[in-house]
């Protein structure tokens, strides 16, 4: 890339960076597609992998007050687990046609959570299992499963802080795995070593920031802000999905 590019990359990612800690399950989601539009795609998941160990690290320590160690647990586990099947399925895997579905689905949940707050996913270590490993199977597959992730968690009605540290703490251990299976593959080359300290600092700046804007928004506010990034982030990669 050139340094021009280089710039907006990283304008881009600050951005993301902010409205990930602000919708509480991180920056992949809105990471991936920027990283896209700069790199092809095996080298988007190492470098998105490698920028989101930094990132929850930054948020773990600006919302240290809180985490809910049950359901960091339960839907952490299988995540691990989900994320290491699917990086090690990258190789030989064309994952378009269940992206596709799958997003539909989200996005419909999504939807039905904005339009009917009464409507719940049920409260269940069933789910919690079954979300961890859909969702950690994605991450390591397309490069995001945040947007599982935040349903599973708004289901709960997390206070919002003790959101974005079980999210974080669950996604430290996704992209920490991940990380090491895409490294081993080749997906993060040398040249893209330069990129850490700048990954560093947006994911110190973007979290601080995203902290200022959070300690300003109300508890319900939260929980749409949540769901409207996953709609329209899910609406975006439909999108390219179907066009591309």
């Amino acid at each position: 890339m050139s340094l021009e590019e280089y710039i907006v990359f990283i304008g881009l990612a600050l951005g993301a960076e902010i409205l990930g800690t602000v919708s509480g399950f991180g920056s992949s989601l809105l990471f991936v597609p920027i990283a896209a539009l700069f790199f092809d795609f095996k080298i988007v998941l190492g470098v998105t992998a490698v920028f989101h160990v930094f990132s929850n690290l930054a948020k773990i320590y600006f919302f240290k007050d809180g985490v809910n160690t049950h359901i960091a647990v339960r839907l952490g586990i299988p995540a691990v687990i989900g994320v290491i099947l699917g990086a090690l399925l990258t190789t030989i895997l064309n994952p378009k046609t269940g992206e596709i579905l799958l997003s539909i689905v989200i996005l419909v949940f999504a939807l039905l959570l904005l339009i009917s707050p009464k409507i719940q996913i049920e409260k269940s270590n069933r789910n919690l299992y079954l979300g961890g490993s859909l969702s950690g199977f994605l991450a390591g597959l397309i490069g995001t499963g945040g947007a599982i992730r935040g349903l599973m968690l708004i289901a709960f009605n997390l206070e919002k802080q003790v959101f974005i540290t079980t999210s974080a703490w669950i996604d430290l251990g996704v992209d920490a795995s991940r990380s090491v299976i895409y490294i081993f593959n080749g997906y993060f080359h040398q040249e893209h070593v330069a990129l850490i300290p700048f990954l560093i600092g947006i994911s110190i700046l973007g979290s601080w920031i995203g902290k200022i804007i959070l300690s300003y928004t109300s508890q319900n506010y939260f929980r749409i802000i949540v769901l409207v990034v996953i709609a329209i982030v899910t609406v975006i990669q439909l999108l390219k999905l179907l066009y591309s």
